[in-house]
């Protein structure tokens, strides 16, 4: 009985790492062309929509009531929302290599200033999420810069530009909700 059940967890753990492989190979595949090895002066331009989606900026469909801020996995793209259900404010982001799971979340904690874990300094740090050790926040570069992304390396930061980044932390307080999507 033994042998079976550590037969059965071996082969599970096997097919959980194969499937994380192949999704950090695909999120490595997929990253747009204008964020990949970009140096750390040069300032990054906001990521867009995938071509052919007809409306990048229109809120999602089941993002929430009231005020919030909205993710969107698919789409690397932020929404600020009143408590009218009116959007404010409307940017792409650079993703981390860790997402969240959609759902709703709260601001836990913001600091800022800090060095994010590539080893840059970034402002505005709002986080709102964790995935096994790893904490999940918007924020800033002070340089400017887009990360590197390494699918190897575990990291939460999830950038915006220095402006929306401001305008992040005026509106994320700490208990804000905050809708991922995919």
């Amino acid at each position: 009985m033994a042998g079976t059940s550590s037969m059965i967890v071996a082969g599970l753990t096997a097919a959980a790492l194969a499937t994380v492989g192949y999704l950090g190979h695909r999120a490595a595949d997929t990253v747009p062309p204008d964020l990949r090895h970009r140096s750390a002066g040069s300032p990054a331009p906001a990521p867009t929509a995938p071509r052919g989606d007809s409306r990048p900026a229109a809120l999602p469909p089941r993002s929430g009531l009231g005020q919030r801020v909205v993710y969107s996995l698919r789409h690397d793209r932020v929404w600020l929302v009143d408590r009218g259900g009116k959007v404010r404010r409307t940017f792409g982001v650079s993703p981390s290599t860790v997402d969240p799971a959609p759902g709703t979340y709260r601001v836990t904690s913001r600091s800022g200033s800090v060095t994010g874990s590539d080893g840059v300094p970034v402002e505005h740090v709002v986080r709102f999420a964790a995935v096994d050790g790893t904490v999940i926040g918007f924020s800033a570069a002070v340089d400017g810069s887009a990360p590197v992304l390494d699918p190897q390396e575990r990291t939460g930061g999830i950038r915006e530009t220095r402006a929306d980044g401001a305008a992040m932390w005026k509106f994320a307080t700490i208990g804000r909700a905050v809708v991922v999507v995919p």
